[in-house]
Protein backbone atom coordinates (compact mmCIF):
# COMPACT_ATOMS: atom_id res chain seq x y z
CA UNK A 1 0.00 0.00 0.00
CA UNK A 2 1.12 3.53 -0.74
CA UNK A 3 2.16 5.32 2.47
CA UNK A 4 1.27 8.67 0.87
CA UNK A 5 -2.43 7.73 0.59
CA UNK A 6 -4.74 9.14 3.28
CA UNK A 7 -8.48 9.23 3.89
CA UNK A 8 -10.74 11.50 5.89
CA UNK A 9 -14.08 9.90 6.75
CA UNK A 10 -16.77 12.49 7.50
CA UNK A 11 -18.92 11.02 10.27
CA UNK A 12 -20.45 13.97 12.10
CA UNK A 13 -23.95 14.13 10.57
CA UNK A 14 -27.16 13.31 12.42
CA UNK A 15 -29.14 11.72 9.54
CA UNK A 16 -32.42 13.25 10.66
CA UNK A 17 -34.42 11.97 7.65
CA UNK A 18 -33.98 8.41 8.97
CA UNK A 19 -35.83 8.99 12.22
CA UNK A 20 -36.77 7.06 14.29
CA UNK A 21 -33.82 4.71 13.58
CA UNK A 22 -31.31 7.56 13.23
CA UNK A 23 -31.23 9.92 16.20
CA UNK A 24 -28.91 12.69 17.37
CA UNK A 25 -27.51 10.27 19.95
CA UNK A 26 -26.96 7.43 17.45
CA UNK A 27 -27.10 8.63 13.82
CA UNK A 28 -27.48 6.57 10.66
CA UNK A 29 -23.77 6.09 9.86
CA UNK A 30 -23.52 3.86 12.95
CA UNK A 31 -26.49 1.68 11.94
CA UNK A 32 -26.71 -1.35 9.65
CA UNK A 33 -29.33 0.40 7.51
CA UNK A 34 -29.66 -2.36 4.89
CA UNK A 35 -29.39 -5.38 7.14
CA UNK A 36 -26.05 -6.19 5.48
CA UNK A 37 -24.21 -7.23 8.65
CA UNK A 38 -22.08 -4.07 8.81
CA UNK A 39 -22.88 -0.48 9.68
CA UNK A 40 -22.44 2.23 7.05
CA UNK A 41 -19.24 3.58 8.63
CA UNK A 42 -17.83 0.06 8.86
CA UNK A 43 -18.54 -0.46 5.15
CA UNK A 44 -16.89 2.88 4.33
CA UNK A 45 -13.79 2.06 6.38
CA UNK A 46 -13.50 -1.40 4.81
CA UNK A 47 -13.86 0.06 1.30
CA UNK A 48 -11.16 2.69 1.85
CA UNK A 49 -8.75 0.29 3.55
CA UNK A 50 -8.48 -1.73 0.31
CA UNK A 51 -6.28 1.09 -1.02
CA UNK A 52 -5.23 3.18 1.98
CA UNK A 53 -3.12 2.06 4.98
CA UNK A 54 -5.36 1.68 8.05
CA UNK A 55 -3.18 4.01 10.10
CA UNK A 56 -3.69 6.75 7.47
CA UNK A 57 -7.49 6.77 7.78
CA UNK A 58 -8.81 9.59 9.95
CA UNK A 59 -12.39 9.87 11.16
CA UNK A 60 -13.91 13.32 11.65
CA UNK A 61 -16.87 13.27 13.99
CA UNK A 62 -18.61 15.08 16.82
CA UNK A 63 -17.01 14.47 20.19
CA UNK A 64 -20.20 12.80 21.48
CA UNK A 65 -19.72 9.97 18.93
CA UNK A 66 -16.13 9.19 19.92
CA UNK A 67 -16.94 6.00 21.85
CA UNK A 68 -19.21 4.69 19.07
CA UNK A 69 -16.48 5.22 16.42
CA UNK A 70 -13.86 3.38 18.50
CA UNK A 71 -16.26 0.54 19.22
CA UNK A 72 -17.34 0.08 15.59
CA UNK A 73 -13.84 0.56 14.08
CA UNK A 74 -11.53 -1.47 16.35
CA UNK A 75 -8.53 -0.96 14.02
CA UNK A 76 -8.73 2.82 14.52
CA UNK A 77 -6.72 4.35 17.36
CA UNK A 78 -7.89 7.34 19.38
CA UNK A 79 -5.39 9.66 17.68
CA UNK A 80 -7.05 8.88 14.32
CA UNK A 81 -10.42 10.18 15.55
CA UNK A 82 -10.64 13.96 15.12
CA UNK A 83 -13.31 15.33 17.42
CA UNK A 84 -15.27 18.43 16.51
CA UNK A 85 -16.25 20.35 19.66
CA UNK A 86 -18.84 22.32 17.65
CA UNK A 87 -20.88 21.77 14.47
CA UNK A 88 -19.20 23.88 11.76
CA UNK A 89 -20.05 22.24 8.41
CA UNK A 90 -17.38 20.63 6.22
CA UNK A 91 -14.78 23.33 5.44
CA UNK A 92 -13.27 23.83 8.93
CA UNK A 93 -12.90 20.12 9.69
CA UNK A 94 -11.37 19.41 6.27
CA UNK A 95 -8.83 22.22 6.75
CA UNK A 96 -7.97 20.97 10.24
CA UNK A 97 -7.47 17.38 9.05
CA UNK A 98 -5.52 18.47 5.97
CA UNK A 99 -3.05 20.56 7.97
CA UNK A 100 -2.60 17.69 10.40
CA UNK A 101 -1.93 15.26 7.54
CA UNK A 102 0.40 17.68 5.74
CA UNK A 103 2.49 18.13 8.88
CA UNK A 104 2.85 14.36 9.13
CA UNK A 105 3.49 13.79 5.41
CA UNK A 106 4.01 16.73 3.00
CA UNK A 107 3.62 14.34 0.03
CA UNK A 108 0.20 13.10 1.11
CA UNK A 109 -2.74 12.76 -1.27
CA UNK A 110 -6.11 12.24 0.35
CA UNK A 111 -9.73 11.41 -0.23
CA UNK A 112 -12.53 13.03 1.77
CA UNK A 113 -15.47 10.63 1.90
CA UNK A 114 -18.85 10.68 3.66
CA UNK A 115 -19.36 7.82 6.11
CA UNK A 116 -22.94 7.00 5.11
CA UNK A 117 -22.90 6.30 1.36
CA UNK A 118 -23.61 2.90 -0.16
CA UNK A 119 -21.27 1.56 -2.86
CA UNK A 120 -21.55 -2.08 -3.89
CA UNK A 121 -18.80 -2.37 -6.51
CA UNK A 122 -15.87 -1.71 -4.18
CA UNK A 123 -13.23 -2.83 -6.68
CA UNK A 124 -14.46 -0.29 -9.23
CA UNK A 125 -14.51 2.36 -6.51
CA UNK A 126 -10.88 1.54 -5.63
CA UNK A 127 -9.90 1.76 -9.31
CA UNK A 128 -11.55 5.18 -9.69
CA UNK A 129 -9.93 6.41 -6.49
CA UNK A 130 -6.48 5.21 -7.59
CA UNK A 131 -6.94 7.09 -10.89
CA UNK A 132 -7.72 10.28 -8.92
CA UNK A 133 -4.78 9.78 -6.55
CA UNK A 134 -2.38 9.37 -9.48
CA UNK A 135 -3.69 12.58 -11.07
CA UNK A 136 -3.53 14.63 -7.86
CA UNK A 137 -0.04 13.39 -6.99
CA UNK A 138 1.24 14.98 -10.22
CA UNK A 139 -1.06 17.98 -10.72
CA UNK A 140 -2.14 20.98 -8.67
CA UNK A 141 -5.75 19.81 -8.75
CA UNK A 142 -8.83 19.77 -6.58
CA UNK A 143 -10.82 16.72 -7.67
CA UNK A 144 -14.22 15.26 -7.09
CA UNK A 145 -15.81 11.99 -8.11
CA UNK A 146 -18.97 12.85 -10.07
CA UNK A 147 -21.87 10.45 -10.00
CA UNK A 148 -23.64 9.57 -13.26
CA UNK A 149 -27.24 10.86 -12.84
CA UNK A 150 -29.94 8.26 -13.37
CA UNK A 151 -32.97 10.56 -13.04
CA UNK A 152 -33.62 14.33 -12.67
CA UNK A 153 -32.95 14.50 -8.94
CA UNK A 154 -33.69 17.87 -7.33
CA UNK A 155 -32.04 16.94 -4.02
CA UNK A 156 -28.42 16.98 -5.28
CA UNK A 157 -26.10 19.68 -6.48
CA UNK A 158 -24.65 19.11 -9.97
CA UNK A 159 -21.19 19.38 -11.53
CA UNK A 160 -21.00 20.75 -15.07
CA UNK A 161 -17.99 19.95 -17.25
CA UNK A 162 -16.97 20.90 -20.79
CA UNK A 163 -18.69 18.37 -23.07
CA UNK A 164 -15.90 18.76 -25.67
CA UNK A 165 -13.33 17.49 -23.15
CA UNK A 166 -12.34 14.00 -24.33
CA UNK A 167 -10.03 13.27 -21.37
CA UNK A 168 -11.22 10.71 -18.81
CA UNK A 169 -10.71 13.34 -16.09
CA UNK A 170 -12.69 16.46 -16.99
CA UNK A 171 -12.11 20.11 -16.15
CA UNK A 172 -15.08 21.40 -14.16
CA UNK A 173 -16.90 24.36 -15.71
CA UNK A 174 -19.02 25.13 -12.66
CA UNK A 175 -20.92 23.73 -9.71
CA UNK A 176 -24.69 24.11 -9.94
CA UNK A 177 -27.02 24.40 -6.95
CA UNK A 178 -29.88 21.94 -6.39
CA UNK A 179 -32.16 22.57 -9.39
CA UNK A 180 -35.91 22.49 -9.81
CA UNK A 181 -37.33 19.51 -11.69
CA UNK A 182 -37.41 21.11 -15.16
CA UNK A 183 -33.82 22.35 -14.81
CA UNK A 184 -32.70 18.91 -13.62
CA UNK A 185 -34.27 17.40 -16.76
CA UNK A 186 -32.27 19.77 -18.99
CA UNK A 187 -29.10 18.81 -17.07
CA UNK A 188 -29.67 15.14 -17.86
CA UNK A 189 -30.44 15.86 -21.52
CA UNK A 190 -27.20 17.87 -21.85
CA UNK A 191 -25.10 14.84 -20.96
CA UNK A 192 -22.28 16.80 -19.29
CA UNK A 193 -23.73 17.08 -15.79
CA UNK A 194 -22.92 14.81 -12.85
CA UNK A 195 -24.29 14.58 -9.33
CA UNK A 196 -22.04 16.09 -6.70
CA UNK A 197 -21.61 13.15 -4.33
CA UNK A 198 -19.34 14.98 -1.90
CA UNK A 199 -16.28 12.76 -2.47
CA UNK A 200 -13.14 14.88 -2.89
CA UNK A 201 -9.51 14.04 -3.74
CA UNK A 202 -6.45 16.31 -3.62
CA UNK A 203 -2.89 16.55 -2.39
CA UNK A 204 -2.27 18.08 1.03
CA UNK A 205 -0.32 20.83 -0.75
CA UNK A 206 -3.13 21.70 -3.17
CA UNK A 207 -5.92 21.89 -0.60
CA UNK A 208 -3.95 23.88 1.96
CA UNK A 209 -2.89 26.36 -0.74
CA UNK A 210 -6.56 26.68 -1.78
CA UNK A 211 -7.62 27.47 1.79
CA UNK A 212 -4.82 30.01 2.08
CA UNK A 213 -6.10 31.72 -1.08
CA UNK A 214 -9.88 31.54 -0.59
CA UNK A 215 -10.30 31.33 3.20
CA UNK A 216 -7.39 33.36 4.66
CA UNK A 217 -9.15 34.01 7.97
CA UNK A 218 -10.01 30.36 8.59
CA UNK A 219 -6.57 29.33 7.39
CA UNK A 220 -4.87 31.71 9.82
CA UNK A 221 -6.99 30.39 12.70
CA UNK A 222 -6.03 26.74 12.15
CA UNK A 223 -2.39 27.56 11.31
CA UNK A 224 -2.04 28.98 14.82
CA UNK A 225 -2.26 25.42 16.09
CA UNK A 226 0.20 23.89 13.63
CA UNK A 227 2.89 23.25 16.25
CA UNK A 228 0.39 21.39 18.41
CA UNK A 229 -0.93 19.06 15.69
CA UNK A 230 -0.02 15.40 16.24
CA UNK A 231 1.03 16.22 19.84
CA UNK A 232 -0.87 16.06 23.16
CA UNK A 233 -1.43 19.85 22.94
CA UNK A 234 -3.64 19.47 19.85
CA UNK A 235 -6.77 18.61 21.84
CA UNK A 236 -6.62 21.80 23.91
CA UNK A 237 -6.00 24.00 20.86
CA UNK A 238 -8.97 22.53 18.98
CA UNK A 239 -11.29 22.77 22.00
CA UNK A 240 -10.41 26.45 22.45
CA UNK A 241 -10.38 27.53 18.78
CA UNK A 242 -12.54 25.27 16.63
CA UNK A 243 -15.82 27.02 17.39
CA UNK A 244 -14.30 30.33 16.23
CA UNK A 245 -14.24 29.10 12.63
CA UNK A 246 -16.92 30.01 10.12
CA UNK A 247 -19.81 27.60 9.55
CA UNK A 248 -19.34 26.93 5.82
CA UNK A 249 -19.23 23.98 3.41
CA UNK A 250 -16.15 22.97 1.43
CA UNK A 251 -18.10 23.53 -1.80
CA UNK A 252 -18.86 27.16 -0.95
CA UNK A 253 -15.57 27.88 0.84
CA UNK A 254 -13.20 26.55 -1.84
CA UNK A 255 -14.55 24.45 -4.70
CA UNK A 256 -16.90 27.02 -6.27
CA UNK A 257 -14.13 29.65 -6.39
CA UNK A 258 -11.14 27.56 -7.47
CA UNK A 259 -10.13 27.28 -11.14
CA UNK A 260 -8.12 24.06 -10.81
CA UNK A 261 -11.14 21.79 -10.22
CA UNK A 262 -11.49 18.46 -12.04
CA UNK A 263 -14.00 15.63 -12.01
CA UNK A 264 -13.80 11.94 -12.81
CA UNK A 265 -17.20 10.52 -13.86
CA UNK A 266 -17.53 7.55 -11.52
CA UNK A 267 -17.99 4.06 -12.93
CA UNK A 268 -19.24 2.50 -9.69
CA UNK A 269 -22.82 2.31 -8.41
CA UNK A 270 -23.65 4.85 -5.72
CA UNK A 271 -26.45 5.79 -3.37
CA UNK A 272 -26.16 8.44 -0.68
CA UNK A 273 -28.95 6.77 1.32
CA UNK A 274 -30.34 10.19 2.15
CA UNK A 275 -33.96 9.12 2.67
CA UNK A 276 -36.06 6.04 3.41
CA UNK A 277 -37.07 6.04 -0.26
CA UNK A 278 -33.45 5.84 -1.40
CA UNK A 279 -32.86 3.03 1.08
CA UNK A 280 -35.87 1.20 -0.37
CA UNK A 281 -34.21 1.36 -3.81
CA UNK A 282 -31.21 -0.64 -2.55
CA UNK A 283 -33.12 -3.36 -0.70
CA UNK A 284 -34.01 -6.77 -2.05
CA UNK A 285 -37.77 -6.68 -2.63
CA UNK A 286 -40.60 -9.14 -3.07
CA UNK A 287 -42.75 -9.39 -6.20
CA UNK A 288 -44.81 -6.41 -4.96
CA UNK A 289 -41.74 -4.25 -4.38
CA UNK A 290 -41.92 -4.45 -0.58
CA UNK A 291 -38.51 -4.17 1.10
CA UNK A 292 -38.12 -5.69 4.58
CA UNK A 293 -35.28 -5.20 7.10
CA UNK A 294 -35.01 -7.32 10.25
CA UNK A 295 -38.75 -7.94 10.44
CA UNK A 296 -41.19 -10.85 10.36
CA UNK A 297 -44.06 -9.76 8.16
CA UNK A 298 -47.39 -10.85 6.74
CA UNK A 299 -48.20 -8.75 3.66
CA UNK A 300 -51.54 -8.68 1.85
CA UNK A 301 -52.64 -6.16 -0.75
CA UNK A 302 -49.47 -4.22 0.02
CA UNK A 303 -46.85 -2.86 -2.38
CA UNK A 304 -43.89 -0.51 -2.54
CA UNK A 305 -43.48 -0.41 1.23
CA UNK A 306 -40.30 -0.38 3.31
CA UNK A 307 -40.70 -2.16 6.63
CA UNK A 308 -38.15 -2.24 9.43
CA UNK A 309 -38.46 -3.44 13.00
CA UNK A 310 -36.14 -3.84 15.95
CA UNK A 311 -38.83 -5.64 17.94
CA UNK A 312 -39.46 -9.37 18.18
CA UNK A 313 -42.99 -9.25 16.79
CA UNK A 314 -44.89 -10.13 13.64
CA UNK A 315 -45.98 -7.13 11.55
CA UNK A 316 -49.16 -7.52 9.51
CA UNK A 317 -49.69 -5.02 6.68
CA UNK A 318 -52.84 -4.97 4.55
CA UNK A 319 -53.90 -2.27 2.11
CA UNK A 320 -50.86 0.00 2.36
CA UNK A 321 -48.93 1.12 -0.72
CA UNK A 322 -45.69 3.11 -0.81
CA UNK A 323 -45.38 3.57 2.95
CA UNK A 324 -42.49 3.72 5.41
CA UNK A 325 -43.21 1.46 8.40
CA UNK A 326 -40.62 1.54 11.18
CA UNK A 327 -40.98 0.07 14.67
CA UNK A 328 -38.20 1.32 16.93
CA UNK A 329 -37.93 1.67 20.71
CA UNK A 330 -41.14 3.40 21.66
CA UNK A 331 -41.83 4.90 18.21
CA UNK A 332 -44.01 3.44 15.47
CA UNK A 333 -43.73 5.37 12.21
CA UNK A 334 -46.32 4.74 9.47
CA UNK A 335 -45.70 7.41 6.88
CA UNK A 336 -46.18 7.85 3.13
CA UNK A 337 -42.98 7.75 1.11
CA UNK A 338 -44.25 10.67 -0.94
CA UNK A 339 -43.92 12.88 2.15
CA UNK A 340 -40.57 11.58 3.38
CA UNK A 341 -38.97 15.03 3.15
CA UNK A 342 -41.31 16.06 6.00
CA UNK A 343 -39.84 13.52 8.44
CA UNK A 344 -37.42 16.15 9.79
CA UNK A 345 -40.41 18.29 10.76
CA UNK A 346 -42.29 15.33 12.25
CA UNK A 347 -39.23 14.44 14.32
CA UNK A 348 -39.25 17.89 15.88
CA UNK A 349 -42.95 17.53 16.77
CA UNK A 350 -42.46 14.03 18.18
CA UNK A 351 -39.53 15.13 20.35
CA UNK A 352 -41.82 17.62 22.10
CA UNK A 353 -44.16 14.86 23.33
Amino acid sequence: MNKNYYAIIMAGGVGSRFWPVSTAEFPKQFHDMLGAGETLIQKTFSRLSKLIPVENILVLTNEKYNAIVLEQLPLVKQEQVLLEPAMRNTAPCILYASLKIQKQNPDAVMVVAPSDHWIEDENEFAANLKQCFDFCANENALMTLGIQPTFPNTGFGYIEYDKTDANPIKKVSQFREKPDYETAKTFLQSGNFLWNGGIFIWSAKSITEAFEKFQPQMNALFLKGLESYNTPAEKTFIEENYALSENVSIDYAVMESAKNVYVLPATFDWNDLGTWGQLHEKLDKDENKNGVINAKVVLENASGNIIRSDADKIIVVDGLHDYIIVDKEGVLLIYPKSKEQDIKRITTLANKL
